[in-house]
């Protein structure tokens, strides 16, 4: 018999991202033009608005991930640093240090020193790296990529609600808003758990009731203006 070793471990940079964004722009989006609306504001705006938004987002959400997977590498990078000038130092004390933590985590203390030694022998920065700091390649984050999943997604996101406009009368157009923010919610969060082979149930369920709410709100907070812009 065929044993799948496979993870989806290895997709969760990307998904984060991607998930991140599209839903941001869904929501957001979807959001700002049902309150907008709700104000009885002007239909010729309302087009303007959703593109201001999509655009506003999407850079907000690139500019966002970039800076702070950049800080997270930042980080890492002076942790990595550091540990690299400990162990120059004082090796004796970092194997020990590597030991404990095989040791704690149930290996006999005489072999978690053989295995301490032997690792740091092959791989000393690795070792501690990836067993004390808790860095490793599946946790360091490309900020270029991050940023270009984030507004990329954020636009196909914010896109939904924002062709409704085109599509769909002003009378119509919150109930088409809502729909179809809704359903696209539902099957991203489905497609976005099941890429990373967690429940669709529960990942339909979490971003419907938070999309929900948030266009709830949204449309609260607009029909308490009665304006024309």
């Amino acid at each position: 018999m065929e044993y799948n070793h496979e993870h989806k471990s290895e997709r969760i940079s990307w998904i984060r991202a991607v998930v991140l964004g599209a839903n941001d722009g869904i929501v957001s989006t979807a959001s700002l033009i049902i309150a907008v609306a709700a104000s009885q504001a002007a239909g010729d705006n309302l087009f303007t608005v959703g593109m201001a938004g999509l655009v506003a987002g999407a850079m907000s959400m690139a500019a966002g991930e970039y800076v702070s997977v950049s800080s997270q590498t930042d980080i890492e990078k002076a942790e990595l640093a550091l540990e690299k000038s400990h162990i120059q130092q004082n090796w004796a004390l970092e194997v020990e240090e590597l030991a404990n933590i095989y040791h704690e985590r149930g290996v006999e203390p005489q072999l978690a020193k053989q295995v301490a030694e032997q690792l740091m022998e092959k791989d000393a920065i690795g070792s501690h790296a990836r067993d004390e700091l808790g860095i490793t390649d599946l946790s360091q984050g490309n900020p270029l990529q991050a940023a270009v999943y984030s507004a990329l997604s954020f636009s196909a996101g914010a896109s939904l609600p924002v062709m409704m406009i085109l599509l769909v009368s002003q009378a119509a157009l919150m109930p088409a808003v809502i729909c179809i923010s809704l359903l696209s919610l539902v099957v991203l969060g489905s497609i976005s758990a099941h890429a990373g082979g967690a429940s669709k149930t529960k990942g339909a369920i979490r971003v419907l009731f938070w999309g929900s709410l948030a266009m709830a709100v949204s449309m609260g907070v607009g029909s308490l203006f009665d304006v024309s812009i």
